[in-house]
């Protein structure tokens, strides 16, 4: 009950948005929320949530590839008003899913149901302003990447790679094996593994 409870407060959507209609869970994922005294700076990113068009398409990437763990799967009825997209009174399922931290680096995905579905934006393969890039650190880059490549409506821009950065204090370059596609709604997703974290973590 205590996690049910953190995922609610992490929600962002309950107070204004929506409504609670169903609650289940899944596999049991670390749910825990730090104390305030404990925190260096007032502020997280706790969440990132994507408004698919079928979660559980989106979920053999998410869950299944990158291995995200569901920790909050329900539907809730839509104000369309605090967060606006759909109909006010539509129903949609929201799905919380986390990874090491149990407070920060979540993903969420919010899918309108019928009959309120929202409708799928051409895809162009193009980026600009006001879209985002997802960087995926993982110490498994060439699985996943060819794990995603199979899935079908997932578009590979640049296939498994070398990608150097300029360190920050003049030392060797930061180098990462990368990958980069867009999922089948559309969001830009980078996988890397950082090859020396010694060299990163150097002052």
């Amino acid at each position: 009950m205590k996690k049910i409870i953190l995922a609610l407060a992490s929600l962002g959507l309950l107070a204004n948005c929506a409504t609670t209609q169903t609650t289940q869970t899944t596999k049991t994922a670390n749910v825990e929320a730090p104390s305030e005294a404990s925190q260096e700076f007032p502020t997280d990113l706790r969440r990132t949530t994507l408004i698919v068009d079928d979660i559980d398409e989106s979920l053999k990437l998410y869950r299944d590839v990158l291995g995200f763990e569901v920790n909050y799967d329900t539907v809730v009825t839509m104000s369309g008003v605090a967060l606006p997209a759909g109909n006010p009174g539509s129903e949609a399922r929201l799905v919380l899913m986390n990874s090491n931290d149990s407070w920060v680096g979540w993903i969420g995905m919010l899918q309108w149901l019928e009959p309120n579905a929202l409708p799928r934006k051409p895809k162009t393969g193009k980026m600009g302003i006001g879209d985002m890039v997802m960087v995926f650190n993982t110490t498994e880059v060439d699985k996943q990447c060819d794990a995603a490549a199979k899935l079908p409506e997932i578009t590979i821009t640049t296939p498994k790679s070398e990608s150097r950065y300029p360190s920050r204090n003049g030392g060797p370059p930061i180098v990462v094996h990368t990958c980069y596609m867009f999922d089948r709604d559309g969001y830009f997703l980078e996988i890397n593994q950082l090859q020396d974290r010694e060299s990163y973590n150097a002052d």
